[in-house]
């Protein structure tokens, strides 16, 4: 959106995220531009990992930097649990100032990283295509990886109980790289992890959503792992997805971001497809399947956004 890259011309990402009006501000612009049907907090997933001693920045060109990355058992056991709202105060306070503008036009979804991905983040020292050091720590000192997991647990989960505390009306966990572990991997050391923050969330009965990419042979284990809501990319047709998933709960995803990129007709023919295949069922929330892709024409998501509307009024 010109709006936000004008923004980003004057400020880095943490700027924004740091300063609540700014971050209020990014949030509902595409409320306002493209009449989606909830505002997603402005923030980033690797907020957490400073007051918890593991420093990080952006490079241009590269993404988020870690350094020192976590390579050492001694380091693991350093980390800290902070107290989400003196630490990430500002957050907090981009929620409340939300709640006020948007003056429940749309509910307000807040969102953390799962400790997988915070964990890989931190070990790989940025983004990965094998996360070799991260399985390493995992198969070769299981101990530490158990501790590391659940520190990030345990800090998500406070962390997210801040954000609802604060008036988001809804939270997503992300684990946008856990599709890089087989089955079994993910239940040994993911699930246990994940799992602990929806179940702390679970009695405050805000409705929790579940995403991560790359998860078709995994939809199962993250049902377990919890969420009220699971996420589903464009790797698997919705339908099969949600036989995977279970009829009990509701999915969101799943068109292919990459159809924006092309021409209309076939971007409008990849969401018929997914509505098909939703068959009208309660429970769908229609998403792209990850993120959006910064080359999007805007005019795209909005005849996307209008004709979702349209074939489901």
């Amino acid at each position: 959106m010109a709006a936000y890259r004008a923004l980003r011309e004057r400020h880095t990402l943490l700027e924004i995220c740091r300063q609540p009006e700014l971050a209020a501000e990014v949030t509902v612009q595409p409320v306002d531009a493209i009449d989606v049907d909830a505002a997603i907090l402005f923030s980033d997933l690797l907020l957490p990992l400073e007051p918890m001693g593991i420093p990080f920045d952006f490079v241009k060109g590269e993404g988020p930097v870690i350094d020192p990355p976590i390579r050492s058992v001694e380091q693991i056991d350093r980390l800290r649990r902070f107290e989400p709202r003196e630490s990430l105060v500002h957050v907090l306070d981009t929620i409340r100032l939300l709640r006020i503008r948007l003056a429940d036009r749309v509910p307000l979804i807040g969102f953390a990283g799962a400790p997988f991905t915070l964990a890989s983040y931190a070990i790989e020292g940025g983004p990965s295509s094998n996360y070799a050091r991260t399985k390493a720590l995992m198969y070769g000192e299981p101990d530490a990886w158990h501790r590391l997991a659940d520190t990030f647990a345990t800090v998500i989960a406070d962390y997210l109980r801040a954000q609802i505390e604060a008036g988001v009306q809804a939270v997503q966990v992300f684990d946008s790289w856990v599709g890089a572990l087989s089955p079994a991997d993910y239940r040994e050391f993911a699930l246990p992890h994940t799992q602990k923050i929806f179940e702390t969330l679970r009695p405050l009965g805000v409705p929790t959503l579940h995403f991560g990419t790359g998860t078709a042979t995994l939809l199962p284990a993250m049902r377990d792992a919890g969420g009220d809501v699971i996420g589903l990319d464009w790797r698997i047709p919705l339908d099969t997805g949600w036989d995977l998933v279970g009829a009990d709960r509701a999915v969101q995803g799943n068109l292919d971001p990459t159809l924006l990129l092309g021409p209309i007709e076939r971007m409008l023919r990849g969401a018929y497809d997914v509505l098909q295949r939703a068959h009208g069922r309660p429970g769908h929330i229609f998403n792209l399947g990850h993120g959006i892709l910064p080359n999007t024409d805007l005019e795209h998501v909005r005849t996307l956004t209008q004709f979702v509307h349209q074939q489901t009024a």
